[in-house]
């Protein structure tokens, strides 16, 4: 962690205020994570292994908070598991060259924050079970690639997906995407740890901080924030790290 433009006792806090607002709304927070590493100067070989990890630790609490409220349903997330898991695997197997690295989380950063401010309700859309069943596996593995590669754990873009599908209720897709966060991120960093060499030790305080802040959120926070308002508040990030990351890759090419 040598790269980064500030000390990493000072990004370790900056991490457990957003995990604990991501955690007291039921989110993982992967892509917020992924921005602030790339927005200050993180190598890109260790940002999806850092936001990986924390996405399985502030997850962890969620998946497990939704099971015991009996809002998990494994009929509705296996589809999209099924491929996600062998494809966040994949993804993790591979070590992109640096530009297309950046590309590709520009990308993926971009159509985060488009969800965040630019999606609205919208109704179910009317297909039979077998399409959504496939748009399902198609989506998963899509996702899931993403996650391995990026650090991006999908729930941003799988909670919306469930309830456009008309899969499942509000509070069923964020179980489907606390869980589906989980599995992919444990999937893509098996990968990284058996085909990537990396020294934890350095990044020791970016896990605590996110240790604390996603225990303090889920206990303390629960229920006091309106999803919507916190996923626009920290989806300002995504906003700068495009934009930052866009002028990076623009030096890099030219």
């Amino acid at each position: 962690m040598s790269d980064l433009y500030i000390p990493i006792s000072l990004l370790a806090v900056i991490f457990t205020f957003v995990a604990f607002f991501y955690a007291s709304v039921g989110l993982g927070g992967g892509s917020s994570y992924t921005a602030l590493l790339a927005i200050f100067g993180a190598n890109a070989s260790i940002i999806p292994m850092v936001s990986l990890t924390l996405n399985i630790l502030v997850t962890t609490i969620g998946s497990i908070a939704f099971l015991y409220k009996g809002h998990a349903r494994f009929r509705l997330i296996a589809p999209f598991i099924a491929t996600s898991i062998p494809a966040a695997y994949l993804g993790g197997m591979l070590q992109l060259p640096k530009v297309l690295f950046y590309f590709l989380l520009i990308v993926s950063l971009a159509f985060a924050a488009f969800r965040i401010y630019f999606s609205k309700d919208t109704k179910p859309l009317l297909l039979s079970n077998i399409k959504k069943v496939v748009l399902a596996i198609i989506s998963g593995a899509l996702l899931g690639f993403i996650a391995g590669v990026t650090g991006i754990g999908g729930g941003v873009y799988l909670v919306p997906l469930v309830i456009l599908l008309g899969l499942g209720t509000a509070k069923e897709a964020a179980a489907c995407g606390a869980f589906f966060i989980w599995v992919n991120s444990v999937s893509g960093l098996l990968a990284r740890i058996q085909y990537n060499s990396i020294d934890i030790d350095n990044y020791v305080p970016l896990i605590v901080g996110a240790m604390i802040g996603g225990f303090a959120g889920s206990l303390l926070g629960a229920g006091r924030f309106q999803p919507q308002t916190m996923e626009k508040i920290l989806g300002s990030i995504l906003v700068v790290a495009v934009l930052l990351l866009g002028k990076k890759v623009f030096v890099l090419v030219s």
